[in-house]
């Protein structure tokens, strides 16, 4: 049996999707406290037949940071998924991000190994991967450097380090790499808000850009590298570089809203993370923008995807037709 971790999440839900479309049944973790009508949610954008679907999910509660609750969560299970992750750039976070990215994928790994799990596929992150300013154009074999990185990427790759021990140790594993994700149903958090503060009348966009990618993309990645004969490396998932005006402008076309018109310069946003960092002195509110975010604002890093692409003959999905896509299912939602 398959079993997906961070089920309730974009990548999860739409993985557990694709794998219900040929799969009898999948087993995936949630927290007590996840929301699983966001799950039945985005299946309902996609198939007529939503709740038969939903029901062939055996649903685990447990916590990745949890052993016992793990142990039922890998009873007959032969392949995972390990989607679960924190996803936080706040520096007071680090102990929490440690805690579930670096030692919950150890225990994941630890599980597998010891349930003989025949092959684990991990979705990390872009931010794990190496930046050098020589070669601009970043791959999988470029040297990872901790100087001025965020703590999520700090922890994403400590995390990463179990996989690759994992390796060493017998367990057949490949990583994903991904850039952004862009993908409907979670529009109050991480790229949804891309597309719902365009809604809402976004003026500023932040300066540079990233590496973006269509959620389908990559959860047809995660599955096409699981039933391959490939193990023990690491992909890129990106499918076009882009700055984060060119993403953002694409979506008010979609939706049909204004573009934004204002940069958000790099020594305004220096000024911004000091008073937001005033702010959480003194009223204790979660960090919203960190020193180590503006650092990464201030040039655009691009992702070469060359290696998923002759590894397994991989086509991407372009960004102008995951926006539209992504965007129709928000306008849907607002009518």
């Amino acid at each position: 049996m398959i079993l997906v971790t961070g089920g309730t999440g974009l990548v999860g839900a739409h993985l557990l999707l694709q794998l219900l479309k040929t799969e009898k049944a999948v087993k995936a973790t949630r927290r007590a406290s996840s929301n699983l009508g966001q799950v039945k949610k985005v299946f309902s954008y996609y198939v007529d037949n939503a709740e038969e679907l939903f029901s062939k999910i055996t649903w685990v509660v447990a916590d990745i940071t949890d052993i016992p609750s793990l142990e039922n969560a890998f009873k007959d299970v032969t392949r995972v998924f390990h989607c679960a992750a924190l996803i936080s750039f706040d520096p007071n976070d680090y102990v929490k991000l440690r805690q579930i990215n670096a030692k919950g994928t150890a225990n994941i790994v630890n599980f597998c190994l010891s349930n003989n799990v025949q092959k684990l596929t991990y979705v990390s992150s872009i931010a794990t991967l190496g930046k050098n300013e020589a070669t601009p154009i970043v791959t999988e074999e470029t040297e990872w450097n901790d100087a001025d990185v965020n703590v999520y990427a700090l922890t994403k790759y400590a995390a990463e380090m179990e996989v690759w021990r994992g390796t060493q140790e017998g367990l057949d594993a490949v990583i994903v790499n991904p850039g952004v994700i862009l993908g409907p149903g979670y529009w109050d958090s991480g790229s949804g808000q891309f597309f719902s503060k365009i809604a809402n009348g976004l003026k500023y966009y932040p300066p540079s850009g990233s590496g973006f990618i269509g959620v389908f993309d990559v959860v047809d990645m995660c599955i096409k590298l699981m039933n391959a004969n490939l193990v023990n490396q690491r992909y890129i998932a990106v499918a076009e570089n882009a700055t984060f005006k060119e993403v953002l402008d694409k979506i008010a076309v979609a939706i049909n809203k204004p573009k934004p018109t204002k940069v958000l310069k790099i020594w305004q946003l220096n000024i911004l993370y000091k008073l937001d960092w005033l702010v959480h002195l003194f009223t204790r509110r979660g960090r919203k923008l960190s020193k180590m975010q503006v650092h990464g604002l201030k040039s655009q890093d691009m992702y070469q995807n060359a290696k998923i692409k002759e590894a397994i003959n991989f086509n991407f999905t372009d960004l102008d037709t995951v926006i539209k896509t992504t965007s129709s299912l928000l306008l849907q939602e607002q009518l």
